[in-house]
């Protein structure tokens, strides 16, 4: 990367010169944006070798790299004034003051999996603050807990679990190249959630910039920040800088299967019954299904659903649980395979069979493609025809994606007040729907149909759904259940789509965000509000 320091009379030429990226507002000076940046950071390097313009060559594969969702990232005409690839603390906190004090706008990016771009894309002047070069993880084996900064992923984390222990591990996605400083605010949930809870659940100290740029703990935040930014989106309150976190226990070895049936081999019972046991089942056990649309020989299409487990213990223990509680699926041991921990990482991120763990070390996600996604909760089981309806849509849409997480367990145990992440007790299961396209399909050009395909099937499960509000996962981010412009956040707007992610959550939310951020220096186009303030007599 080449440092700014070199070239910053040119660069500011160029800005000058770009007046289409940030003049059209008279409040943004970006010159003097950049001169405040060094004034700012106190590290021994230099914040400059972290910033990038669209002068430097680096700086469009730079904001490629992790912008994931071709769909966004082709239809955008705004660029960033700057990318700050933070490579210290300080960078992130001058980045904070700077922007502040001089009128843009600050996007955070760590993995870049935001499904609809808010971490990279913005309609006013603004900046990305990239924290990707902030991923140190310190694990402390005495303690039992592990300080994880904001741009590490997933994989990492599970990787450096297991350098040490074979004996502990963290609930967390699936997707290894999830930035760990986005993917924990939202919730982060996976194979574990069902004995360990979520991300948040284990998470017991964090560091903030708040929007003055001071880097606060949990005892300096307070517990009424640290209850928001777990579960509540941090981007609304601050940038996470790290996360401590503490491990849970794990077998030496655990079970994974994957068991498909078709319609034809009785997915719709199989699936109907799943609904009623895998809520109920013993914690240990998760099993996720997935729909999806087969071709079965010629023009005559099915559907086959995958059940995909996780078993924290050996095959016998497990056969002779599921024969006792979930006899339908005639689970063989043919169909089991013991590994490490570890190992399940990457059975679970779906890589090719003899896949090393070393995988888990990539931190940038390789095929990126243009999607849509939508997401569900289900507090009572589809009836058959209910299902056989969402078969029928299945076959009827292209590249459509679906994905149903069991809950109980743990997760029937926390309070939604526990933290900001409120969908907890009452749910059966929550539901991913996406659909994926290529260049092949159409690229951008066919963006449209695809995402009505999306809500199409969005619609035809809203009489099984959630209601009431009908519930939204936060980390599946949705613009189509509400939002706000880019530079404004209309508290009735933010009411609308808030209820859907935090349900009686919102206010509380509200409530923070006036206490830490009452300016809403912090925002984007679901973020949360501050409370409006009171005008006339009471």
């Amino acid at each position: 990367m080449k440092a700014l320091s070199s070239t910053l009379p040119i660069v500011l030429i160029f800005v000058l010169l770009s007046i289409s990226l940030v003049a059209a507002d008279d409040s943004v000076d970006f010159d003097s944006f950049l001169r405040c940046l060094p004034t700012r950071s106190n590290s021994s390097v230099p914040i400059a070798d972290a910033v990038l313009t669209p002068a430097n060559s680096s700086f469009e594969s730079i904001y490629q790299l992790r912008a994931n969702n071709l769909r966004i990232f082709l239809s955008t005409t705004d660029r960033p004034a700057a990318i700050i690839t933070a490579l210290h603390p300080s960078h992130a906190q001058a980045t904070v003051v700077c922007a502040k004090r001089h009128g843009l706008q600050i996007r955070i990016r760590s993995g870049g999996h935001d499904f609809e771009g808010l971490s990279y894309t913005s309609d006013v002047p603004f900046v990305i603050l990239d924290m990707f070069n902030l991923h140190s993880i310190d694990v402390d084996m005495a303690s039992e807990t592990a300080w994880v900064q904001a741009g590490a992923t997933t994989g990492e984390l599970y990787y450096r679990i297991a350098e040490q222990s074979n004996v502990h591990g963290f609930p967390s996605g699936v997707c290894t190249t999830l930035g760990i400083g986005g993917h924990f605010s939202g919730g982060g949930y996976g194979p574990l959630m069902r004995k360990y809870g979520l991300s948040i659940d284990n998470v017991i100290d964090a560091q903030l910039i708040d929007a003055n740029g001071r880097i606060l703990n949990r005892e300096s935040m307070g517990e009424d920040v640290f209850w928001a930014i777990r579960g509540g989106g941090t981007t609304s309150f601050g940038i996470i800088l790290s996360w401590r976190v503490k491990l849970v226990r794990v077998p030496p070895r655990v079970t994974v299967f994957t068991v498909p049936r078709t319609l034809e081999q009785g997915a719709t019972e199989l699936v109907y019954r799943w609904q009623q046991v895998a809520p109920k089942l013993p914690e240990d056990i998760f099993i996720r299904i997935q729909p999806q649309p087969i071709n079965n020989g010629g023009n005559n299409r099915t559907v086959r659903v995958l059940f995909i487990g996780h078993f924290l213990g050996q095959t016998d223990r497990l056969i002779q649980l599921m024969n006792t509680n979930f006899p339908e699926l005639r689970l063989q041991r043919s169909d089991c395979i013991e590994m490490s921990w570890v190992e399940s990482t990457v059975y679970w991120a779906e890589f090719p069979d003899g896949t090393t763990t070393d995988v888990l070390l990539d931190r940038v996600q390789v095929n990126r493609s243009f999607s849509k996604s939508k997401s569900d909760y289900y507090k009572a089981v589809i009836p058959r025809q209910g299902l056989e309806m969402l078969w029928e849509a299945l076959m009827d849409i292209e590249d459509i994606f679906v994905q149903m997480n069991p809950y109980g367990g743990r997760m029937e145990e926390i309070s939604e007040s526990e933290t900001a992440f409120a969908h907890r007790g009452g749910n059966l299961f929550m539901v991913l729907y996406g659909v994926t396209w290529s260049e092949s399909d159409g690229g951008i050009g066919a963006a449209a149909r695809y995402v009505e395909q999306s809500r199409r099937l969005y619609r035809a499960m809203a009489p099984y759904a959630s209601s009431n509000p009908r519930e939204a996962f936060l980390n599946y981010r949705d613009l189509d259940i509400g939002s706000n412009e880019s530079d404004e956040t209309d508290f009735e707007d933010a009411m609308e789509y808030g209820e859907k992610y935090f349900r009686n959550n919102f206010m509380r939310l509200a409530g923070v965000k006036t206490k830490i951020d009452p300016e809403n220096f912090f925002k984007n186009e679901q973020s949360i509000p501050p409370l409006p303030m009171r005008s006339g007599h009471d």
